[in-house]
């Protein structure tokens, strides 16, 4: 995005703001989100360009609050304020003749205090026309898929008590898959705000190396417990599972946690297991949904042990809580997990025989309470003897408990750390991701 076209979005975006002031009555409040992007997209299919274009989106989220009660509209934002404010204003009538109709909300968080802040991260990514050839040099040869995502993107906040933030970024991300003959695949993400051609090549030759592997026939495996080195992207697909009812504290409070038992320290997780939010790496904003700024770092858990959950305000009215900045999911935003002592040389011999596990997918819950997950093996995964791979596996079902995997089974950590991106583009491209290392593990269970 060009300078002068993020100004224009926020002189506009500031404009709105005054107006809104000027004309709400003295019993209404608002809050109003912005969500913009200037985004080149370019999908890949067998090496070959199958759909390439940009886009310039944006909305605004406008929530009106009087006398316990709210409602929301979303609206276009184009940063040509005849426009903008033709939306704001219709939306603003609609939404003042809606209030009267709803019911009150008596844990409605109203805007306060007038914190403000202004983050833009400036990068180096790829020119749009130079995007394909950089991407497809090194796989010219091999059948390559995927989808590359790059631009600038925009989150804004601010309200009717003061507070506003504003948020830019240039990044981008490549969600890829190189396929055999007999369809087998190796996944790779390679994603940042700076595009570094020598991690590139890195990235894609692990790939291939990884490639010539799943050449091999596949040996299917019985259930049981096997010993099992995850990769940082299976560690990182085990790690959301926590933003989806572990780490809110309104999933404690309501029963519906499954670290129920490291709250209440009836469990703990290994002393080497560490998790933070940690918001230094500027890829996401630290502002919420009611512009409460989250701190620098948060310790979520400690050696093991659970020393904060996420808390919104709306949670800590409820529940007497002291609100940290978290989202109105409570879900983790910037997370990362601490590195250990296993070096990358050390990863192959220090397993044994065993599972090399790249990628997951398809996790859910099978037993909350008990933090049970389970899931499937997919892509690049391999049967490990004597620390050297044998052949790739059938895909295989897991059922395993995360006070098993984090906690007594939890072998080590690897002393380096990988940023795996969100590459989800629905509604807009998603920010940020999680920054983990990858882990070995003892008996892991796989059940089909």
């Amino acid at each position: 995005m060009k300078m002068n076209e993020l100004s224009a979005l926020e002189i506009s975006f500031n404009q709105l703001i005054e107006t809104l002031l000027v004309k709400k009555t003295a019993n209404e409040q608002f809050t109003i989100k912005l969500s913009s992007e200037r985004s080149q997209f370019t999908r890949f299919n067998h090496a070959k360009v199958r759909q390439t274009g940009c886009v310039a989106d944006g909305w605004i989220e406008l929530n009106l609050m009087e006398d316990q009660r709210s409602s929301f509209r979303q609206f276009s934002f184009t940063g040509n304020w005849d426009v903008d404010w033709q939306a704001a204003y219709k939306a603003l009538q609609e939404l003042r003749d809606e209030l009267l109709l709803l019911p009150v909300d008596p844990y409605l968080v109203v805007p306060s205090g007038n914190l403000t802040s202004r983050e833009i991260h400036s990068g180096k990514l790829l020119a749009a026309e130079l995007v394909v050839p950089t991407v497809l040099k090194l796989v010219t040869d091999l059948d390559f898929t995927g989808i590359y995502a790059g631009g600038s993107v925009i989150k804004a906040y601010a309200d009717s008590s003061g507070q506003k933030h504003w948020f830019a970024t240039d990044s981008f991300t490549l969600d890829y898959s190189l396929f055999t003959t007999s369809g087998q695949a190796v996944k790779g993400t390679f994603a940042g705000s700076n595009w570094d051609e020598h991690a590139y090549i890195g990235k894609i030759s692990q790939a291939k190396e990884q490639l010539a592997l799943l050449s091999r026939p596949p040996k299917e495996l019985p259930r049981g417990q096997y010993k099992t080195y995850f990769a940082p992207a299976a560690v990182a697909d085990l790690l959301m599972m926590l933003s989806w009812g572990a780490v809110s504290e309104a999933d404690i409070q309501q029963g519906n946690s499954a670290l129920a038992a490291l709250a209440h320290r009836e469990k703990q997780l290994s002393s080497a297991f560490n998790l933070k939010e940690n918001f230094q790496r500027g890829l996401v904003p630290r502002f919420n949904e009611l512009g409460e700024m989250a701190t620098p770092e948060l310790s979520v858990i400690e050696q093991g042990i659970l020393i904060n959950t996420l808390v919104n305000s709306r949670t800590a009215k409820e529940y007497g809580k002291i609100a940290n900045g978290a989202n109105g999911s409570e879900t983790l935003r910037a997370p990362e997990v601490s590195s250990g002592n296993l070096t990358p040389e050390q990863i192959m011999a220090n397993l044994g025989t065993g599972l090399y596990v790249s990628n997951l997918h398809y996790l859910n819950w099978s037993d909350r309470p008990t933090g049970r997950i389970t899931g499937m093996t997919r892509y690049a995964c391999f049967w490990v003897e004597n620390g050297e791979i044998m052949a790739p596996i059938e895909n295989l079902r897991f059922d395993e408990s995360l006070y098993r995997f984090w906690g007594e089974n939890l072998v080590d950590l690897t002393t380096f750390q990988e940023f795996i991106p969100e590459v989800g583009t629905y509604e807009g491209r998603q920010l940020g991701g999680s920054l983990v290392p990858g882990m070995l593990v003892n008996d892991f269970t796989y059940t089909l």
